[in-house]
């Protein structure tokens, strides 16, 4: 096996940097458009992405705003810190961490994921892991990112019971995601069971001085900081929804009614609706998808949880949305939560970049978790 992995590094060491990406460049805008037609292609695109960024990113930029708004709030006025003791009972037996980690999935659920690295650097609160706790911080993180703003757009959508229900999904691909994680670090590095990441150190209690200021004046510093974090998550998913959402569009959706390509915004070449129909049989099992273009919002979530939100509105006035898949999406967009794209940054910042592949494979196991949870959640919901 290593010598076929060192002819490979061999074979691929004299081809040149660029050469692989525009063989990778041409095949696939060459397919779409031997499909479509170069201009047909090229005008949907703009359109698709034009449309996109109306109707979706606008809207979720919203979201993003009034949630960053209510985070802020519940931050200041002592809500999270309410929730951070309620939850702290279920951290050891649950997750196998120290209570205080409750507080991190308060966090990232009213943000986003990469909020656990803020709070996972101070070194008052890594004083309470373990090693092998600590590095599966990433996983447990990951799980809720954006857990507010999935749930507030899918009750958008119409829906109330099944993004909750969702949700629950979530918790459970999350118990597995971590608890995997931890199971994979030990194995790797045994000494980490009873090293501690981060030694106490002694520190001055300072006051606050933010709670003498008026009421009002709180509430208002609250809204405003908030609503400004919103801003910035909801630029950040701007290109995750264009470039990505785009594609997948591009790879869902069908020409138009008459069965032509006219270059109008969300028509394709209908490619992944073809792989979900050779694999139905799967997703059906798995997730109780009724609908082959469902599945192109797992596989978008993989990168970009914005970019996956982009293609439900679509989704559903196309009619292939159910209650099921809702509860599905929801608890796939948490628990994934374009964790590809952030997972490596995040290891590398808490230090352990050599974990990656480990936190990767053990998340994408609770992600699929989450959704199967949330499948049958949904079964048994609709029997009560």
């Amino acid at each position: 096996m290593r010598t076929v992995k060192n002819s490979l590094k061999k074979l691929f060491g004299w081809i040149p940097a660029g050469i692989i990406c525009l063989v990778i460049f041409f095949a696939l805008f060459g397919y779409l458009a031997s499909k479509m037609g170069t201009a047909n292609m090229l005008n949907t695109i703009m359109n698709t992405s034009h449309d996109l960024l109306l109707n979706t990113v606008f809207y979720l930029m919203a979201i993003c705003v009034i949630t960053g708004a209510i985070g802020k709030i519940f931050v200041e006025f002592g809500v999270v810190n309410l929730l951070e003791k309620i939850l702290r009972p279920l951290m050891k037996p649950v997750f196998n961490l120290p209570g205080v980690a409750s507080l991190g999935a308060v966090i990232t659920f009213l943000s986003d994921n990469p909020a656990i690295i803020s709070l996972a650097q101070d070194k008052r609160f890594a004083t309470y892991f373990k090693k092998y706790q600590f590095i599966s911080l990433t996983n447990f993180g990951t799980a809720f990112g954006m857990g507010l703003l999935v749930i507030v757009f899918m009750v958008g959508q119409g829906y109330f019971a099944e993004p909750f229900i969702g949700l629950l999904g979530a918790v459970a691909g999350c118990v597995i995601s971590t608890r995997l994680m931890q199971r994979f670090t030990l194995k790797a590095y045994p000494r980490f069971k009873d090293e501690v990441a981060a030694e106490a150190e002694k520190t001055e209690i300072e006051t606050e001085a933010h709670y003498t200021r008026p009421m009002f004046q709180r509430i208002l510093d609250s809204l405003l900081d908030g609503g400004r974090t919103g801003v910035d998550v909801g630029l950040a998913i701007i290109p995750g929804v264009l470039i990505i959402s785009t594609l997948v569009m591009l790879f869902t959706f069908g020409p138009s009614t008459s069965g032509e390509f006219t270059g109008a915004a969300y028509e394709g070449v209908q490619l992944l609706p073809w792989v979900g129909e050779k694999l139905g049989f799967i997703f059906e099992w798995l997730f109780g998808f009724t609908d082959p273009h469902l599945i192109a919002f797992p596989i978008t979530a993989l990168g970009a949880v914005g970019a996956a939100l982009g293609l439900v509105p679509n989704f559903a006035a196309e009619g292939w949305i159910d209650g099921n898949a809702i509860a599905v999406f929801t608890a796939i967009g948490m628990c994934w939560s374009g964790y590809l794209s952030t997972h490596t940054a995040m290891l590398d910042t808490l230090g352990y970049r050599r974990l990656t592949s480990k936190a990767i494979l053990a998340h994408t196991i609770g992600g699929f978790i989450a959704g199967i949870a949330a499948h049958w959640m949904f079964v048994l919901y609709t029997l009560i």
